[in-house]
C-alpha cells in the first residue's frame, strides 16, 4: 500500500499516510504518529516503510485512533538525505501535521528501532506528547558514530543518502548520532506512559538495550519481552497485540 498523503519538513516534502477508523467514536480522537526504522533489506531506502500504511490502518481499525505514518527524509518517496537531526526535525513536523487533522485531541508516538529512539528523544523535549511506545529500540548509536565513513558508505548503498555532496561536513553529521541520547531523554518521559517491546531473538538490537532503557526510565516503564521474537516486531502478532492493548489503555480525554 503506497503513501497517499504528504507534509512539509524544513522545505522537504515527506510522503505520508493517514489511517482513520471506519467507525470513530463521537468527539475528539487520540492520534498516534508511527515511525519506521533505518532502511534494511533488498529494497533499501526505496521500499522503506512500505508495510507501514497497512500497519497504521490495522492499528486505527482496532483502536479507533487516527494513525499517521510517514517516510523520513531519504526514504521512500520523501525528499532529502538521512541525518539524525534531520529525522528528528521530520518527526517534529509529523506531530505538527497530525495536530492539524480534524478532531485530534492528543498525540502519542510509536516507533520501530531508530524510529523508537527518535520518539523517545522528541517526547523527552516535548511535554505535549502524551506517551511513547517503542519496538526494538536501541539504547544508543555509538557503533554507527564510531566509523562515520563506513556508515556513509552504507547509507549510499541502501539509498538513504542520494546526494553525492551530502553531508557537507562528515564529522558534524556523525556528531548528530553521538548527540542522540535516548538513555538521557527517556528519563524525562515519566510519569507519561512508556511501553518498551523487545524480542529475545532480536539479532540487530540486543535485549540488553531495552533493559538499559527501562532502567533509565525508572519503575514506570512497561517493558514487554516477547519470547522468540526477532527485530521486525510489527510482523509479530504478539508484539502488535501488546501495542494495541497499550493504546486501548491510554487516558484519551
Amino acid at each position: 500500500m503506497p503513501m497517499d498523503d504528504s507534509f512539509d519538513s524544513a522545505g522537504l516534502t515527506l510522503a505520508a499516510h493517514v489511517a482513520r477508523p471506519a467507525r470513530a467514536a463521537a468527539g475528539p480522537l487520540p492520534a498516534l504518529v508511527l515511525c519506521h526504522g533505518f532502511p534494511a533489506g533488498p529494497g533499501g531506502a526505496a521500499t522503506s516503510a512500505q508495510t507501514y500504511p497497512e500497519f497504521a490502518d490495522h492499528l486505527a481499525s482496532e483502536t479507533g485512533w487516527t494513525v499517521l505514518t510517514f517516510n523520513f527524509r531519504g526514504t521512500g518517496a520523501s525528499q532529502g538525505d538521512f541525518s539524525m537531526a534531520g529525522w528528528l526535525d521530520d518527526l517534529r513536523a509529523a506531530v505538527a501535521h497530525v495536530q492539524t487533522l480534524p478532531r485530534v485531541s492528543g498525540v502519542w508516538l510509536a516507533g520501530s528501532s531508530a524510529g523508537g529512539v527518535l520518539a523517545i528523544c522528541l517526547a523527552g523535549e516535548d511535554e505535549s506528547i502524551r506517551g511513547v511506545a517503542t519496538l526494538a529500540a536501541p539504547a544508543d548509536f555509538d557503533r554507527w558514530a564510531s566509523d562515520p565513513g563506513a556508515l556513509l558508505r552504507m547509507c549510499r548503498e541502501v539509498g538513504v543518502v542520494r546526494d553525492a555532496a551530502f553531508p557537507p561536513d562528515l564529522d558534524a553529521w556523525a556528531q548528530e548520532l553521538r548527540e542522540t541520547q535516548p538513555l538521557s531523554a527517556i528519563s524525562k518521559i515519566p510519569p507519561r506512559p512508556l511501553l518498551l517491546v523487545h524480542g529475545t531473538a532480536d539479532d540487530v538490537v540486543s535485549l540488553a538495550d531495552a533493559r538499559a532503557l527501562a532502567d533509565a526510565a525508572g519503575e514506570s516503564a512497561d517493558l514487554r519481552v516477547v519470547a522468540g521474537a526477532g527485530h521486525r516486531l510489527r510482523h509479530d502478532p504478539r508484539a502488535v497485540a501488546v501495542l494495541i492493548g497499550w493504546m486501548e489503555r491510554q487516558e484519551v480525554g
